[in-house]
């Protein structure tokens, strides 16, 4: 391959690039990956994430007594994303190819790699609507055995075969700043050089320019993330329906997540739909050993925690753990203030709380059987919990409710909190606990839980009443919003195509991954059933990798 001149070039080498680039290499041609960090961030977010994979119908629901099927899949989805718009065409045509994919051969593809999952599948976003309203109806999330590595290796591997093939070229430092382009086709890319960084993976990197560059291919992929590490995008993207947007909010994303090529790529014409779509967390805790600026990890809960807004009162029905992240979201901007407390006991952590990232699962990123196990007997939390309960600053514990209350006060800075009405709504919690016929909905709830195997053994803890000493210690954590995903993004084809003004495609010009919305500009429509983002770049990288290929 000569310096300057490719079949492809693909800008990113997040999953979505990785996936995309390997395609285009296995199909004979050749390609160059562009990224403005250094190689030791290849694979991008996935790195970092819990390896969360949708799959519908696999062997290992059915193995748990989980029936699932397309159908099933299809209404959950739709009732999730609420697809409303014109725009919506294209999004809804990849949520449909996209579901027959997790249905079909999205699994035996990734296997055929070496991929693999833990055998028990999780149950994100619950809902709690009616059967056509958000949520899963059952169990889907498949965890990566390795976590986010776990699913950055495979294409990571195919990726250096083809570099000693001579097939692809990976450009680190290279900053891209603009597409170029003759007679309305696009045929490359052009920027920085930035001088090398040692930083380690994930940590904010000098953009200290050294020399320019210039490259040359028949298409340009374009795969560089959203815009999550970019607070001042976010509010300006926020949606109205969300509230006013937060005044402070943690990163799940490293800066350099700063929707940058977004920008760069819609100035070149590129139709850029949905961009008031988007997917933040509302269980975020500061990172006490962060690695980029404003460093926070998601919590992903289990049904049992008592959830209350800032001044106390209870989330409604059925803003309850793990049921509805935007819900959720949508009702804390609605109090004025942008965080919220969990309460809970010692027994609840130990069984009930996961932390998203692959760095906060060891047990799982290394593959260690005997550590996952030690989840369901160890007395205390799993190591990482533990350290954030000891050393996180959105922690509180306390051996009863009263110090408890006035400890959460201290912290988030005023006496928002009254103990009386804080006392009032968990003793009533704690009535209904006993009985096992209950009008409280997150009690139900918590029944319907537990008969899920899956639930029972290692995500949820046997009811018991909240302030039931034998239970505690007592455990608040204040919740802060984080930004995470992109849910809109360019429109394209199901060649994953880049549309221009006039609803024409962009010649040679794709896009894919969070750039695209996981596909078509928004797949997943207003609510993503989780799992979703890592298949929607598996999914828009493989399609936009083959199509280009072809094209070429």
């Amino acid at each position: 391959m000569t310096n300057d001149v490719a079949d492809v070039i693909v800008v990113g080498g997040g999953l979505a690039g990785l996936v995309a680039a390997t395609e285009v290499a296995d199909a004979g041609k050749r390609v160059i990956v562009v990224d403005q960090e250094g190689e030791q961030n290849l694979g991008g977010q996935a790195f970092w994430s819990f390896g969360g994979l949708f799959f519908i119908d696999s062997p290992e629901q059915r193995r748990l007594g989980i029936k699932d099927s397309f159908d099933l899949a299809h209404q959950d989805w739709m009732g999730s994303a609420g697809f409303d718009r014109e725009e919506d065409h294209w999004p809804r045509r990849w949520a449909e190819a996209y579901l027959a994919f997790a249905a079909g051969e999205k699994r035996d593809w990734l296997r055929a790699m070496g991929h693999r999952v833990f055998p028990i599948v999780g149950w994100a976003e619950r809902g709690g609507y009616d059967a056509m309203g958000h949520g899963n109806s059952v169990p889907r999330f498949h965890v990566t055995w390795g976590t986010g590595p776990g699913i950055v290796e495979p294409f990571e591997r195919r990726a250096r075969e083809a570099v000693a093939r001579g097939l692809l070229t990976f450009r680190f430092r290279h900053r891209v700043d603009a597409l170029s382009m003759t007679n309305g086709t696009v045929d490359g890319v052009s920027g920085a050089v930035l001088e090398p960084a040692n930083t380690e993976r994930g940590e904010s990197s000098t953009r200290h320019v050294v020399g320019e560059f210039s490259l040359r291919a028949q298409s340009v992929i374009v795969a560089s993330g959203g815009i999550g590490g970019n607070h001042d995008l976010v509010r300006q993207n926020w949606p109205q329906r969300l509230g006013t947007p937060p005044q402070r909010m943690i990163s799940g994303v490293p800066a350099h997540v700063d929707g940058r090529m977004i920008g760069i790529t819609e100035a070149a014409g590129a139709r850029l739909i949905n961009r008031d779509r988007m997917w933040h967390y509302v269980e975020g805790i500061e990172n006490w050993n962060p690695i980029w600026p404003r460093h926070g990890i998601r919590i992903l809960p289990g049904p049992s925690s008592m959830w209350f807004d800032a001044t106390g009162e209870r989330l409604p029905a059925p803003l309850f753990p793990g049921s509805d992240t935007l819900g959720q979201l949508q009702y804390i901007q609605s109090t004025g203030f942008d965080y919220s407390w969990f309460i809970l006991t010692q027994a609840i952590i130990k069984k009930e709380f996961a932390l998203s990232g692959s760095e906060q699962n060891p047990d799982l990123t290394g593959k260690s059987w005997l550590m996952t196990a030690r989840r369901a007997t160890n007395k205390g939390a799993p190591a990482p919990v533990e350290a954030f309960k000891d050393h996180g600053a959105d922690f509180v514990v306390r051996d009863n409710l009263g110090d408890l209350v006035k400890a959460m006060n201290e912290l988030a800075g005023n006496d928002l909190l009254k103990f009386d009405r804080i006392r009032e709504q968990i003793e009533a919690r704690d009535r209904a606990i006993a009985n096992p016929f209950v009008k409280d909905a997150q009690v139900m709830n918590l029944h319907n839980a537990r008969k899920y195997i899956g639930d029972k053994l290692i995500r949820t803890a046997k009811p018991h009443r909240i302030l039931d000493r034998e239970k505690g210690p007592l455990i608040a954590v204040r919740l802060n919003i984080l930004t995470r995903k992109t849910l809109g993004g360019f429109e394209t084809d199901l060649d994953a195509r880049v549309f221009g003004a006039g609803h024409q495609i962009i010649p040679g010009l794709y896009a894919v991954g969070e750039a695209a919305g996981f596909g078509g500009g928004g797949m997943h429509g207003y609510r993503s059933l989780e799992g979703t983002f890592l298949g929607g770049c598996l999914f828009s990288g493989r399609t936009a990798g083959r199509a280009a290929a072809k094209a070429v």
